[in-house]
This record gives C-alpha cells, structure tokens and sequence, in this order.
C-alpha cells in the first residue's frame, strides 16, 4: 500500500521548496499540483480563453495533455508535448491559476491524474485543497503557512534573486492578501486545514528546520501503523 503525504497552505508559504525537500529524503515522488494547475493556466493565457465561461472551460480541458517528468532530479511540466516549467512562475500566470483553480471543468480535469498517482506509489503532493478533497485519505496531512509578511518578503527576496526588481514589498504583500482572500472564500474547494492536518507555522523557522520536522512526523506516522 502507497504512503501519502498531503501538504496544503497559502501562496508562498514555501510548499514547493520544502516538498521537494522531503519527498528527495524520503524518496517519495513528489507532486506540484500547482504547477499542473499553472500549466493549465499558460495554456488559457496564450489561447485568450475566458475563464469564466465553463463550457468553454470544457472544451479545452479535453485538448489539454499535462504530464508530469523528471530532469536530473527535478519535475518539469509537458504541457501538450512542450516543457512549460520556465514559463509557470510568472506573477500573470500566478494570478491566472487563482481564478482557474476554483473552474469545476479545470478541476475535474487534474483530479484524476493526481489520484492514480497517489494509488500507485508513495507521493509527496502539494495545493491548496489536497488534504480535504484530492487525498482525503493521506496517511500524514500537512498545513503549511507563514504570515503575509513573512511570504511577501520571501518572494520579494526570489524576485531579486532573479533580477527582477519591478515589485515592491508592498505590492507583493498586497496581491498575496488578495490571493488569500480568493482562495479560502471559493465556493469549490477552499483553501483550509484539514481536521487531521498539523499545523506548520514557517514563519521564524528555516527550510532544513521544516524539513526535518516534517520528515520526523512521518516516521512517527509510519511508526504508529507497524
């Protein structure tokens, strides 16, 4: 039987980076689900499909193929045969994937592929609602968050890193605000903790401190059921 492991929280609250993290440690396959769901976001973006008409929604999610491959390590996405990862990270295709996210047509889509994943091997996924709705039940849930200041410095930080010095702090707290607000009040699927999710503030703690705490919870996950 697959061991799985569901971390959700906001935007920017390091899920990625520590997610890969562990799931490297632990030799799990990891699962951006955001990711698919930004790819499916750059597909909409460059075909100037409005979001906001679900049958339209319907009709391009059957000519979507999203899969997920491994590049010395590390996850890329293919969407419809083209490796998409240097475009998904854009603050445009960022915004776009909160809108997509809570399309029932875009949801259905990704449901399926992320479950027969977790079916068939141990996963490490992270989202927004992959505790509550896509793995409901994951042996080990995850509620990873940090306070708005402390993911907008953080992003504010990866922007530099890239050279990008066109957002300010303050905008970058701002749109994070606003993600969260969308994101929690959806009517499908809201961002939440699960009952049985540990809650993981990041704020003052380091990447390896999450990482190792984490990782510690699982073994006495696994601990528990032998």
């Amino acid at each position: 039987m697959s061991f799985n492991i569901a971390v959700d929280g906001p935007a920017g609250a390091g899920k990625s980076t520590i997610a890969r993290k562990v799931a490297k440690k632990l030799k799990f396959i990891y699962v951006d689900t955001g990711a698919m769901y930004r790819a499916m976001a750059v597909y909409m973006l460059r075909s100037h499909v409005d979001c906001t008409d679900e049958a339209a929604l319907e009709e391009v999610c059957r000519k979507i193929s999203i899969e997920l491959a491994y590049e010395d390590g590390e996850q890329q996405v293919i969407l419809n045969g083209e490796n998409v990862t240097p475009y998904i990270r854009t603050e445009e295709v960022s915004q776009m994937t909160s809108r997509l996210s809570a399309r029932p047509a875009v949801r259905a889509a990704l449901l399926n592929l992320q479950r027969r994943l977790a079916e068939e091997q141990d996963v490490l996924m992270d989202g927004r609602d992959i505790g509550t709705q896509v793995l409901p039940d994951a042996q080990l849930k995850i509620y990873l968050t940090a306070s708005p200041a402390a993911r907008a410095k953080r992003r504010y930080l990866e922007y530099l890193e890239k050279g990008d010095n066109t957002h300010s702090l303050e905008e970058i707290e701002r749109t994070i605000a606003e993600r969260d607000e969308r994101d929690m009040n959806r009517e499908i699927a809201p961002l939440k903790q699960a009952d049985d999710a540990v809650l993981v503030d990041t704020s003052d703690m380091g990447i390896e401190e999450v990482t190792s705490h984490i990782i510690s919870l699982y073994e006495e996950k696994k601990a528990a059921a032998e």
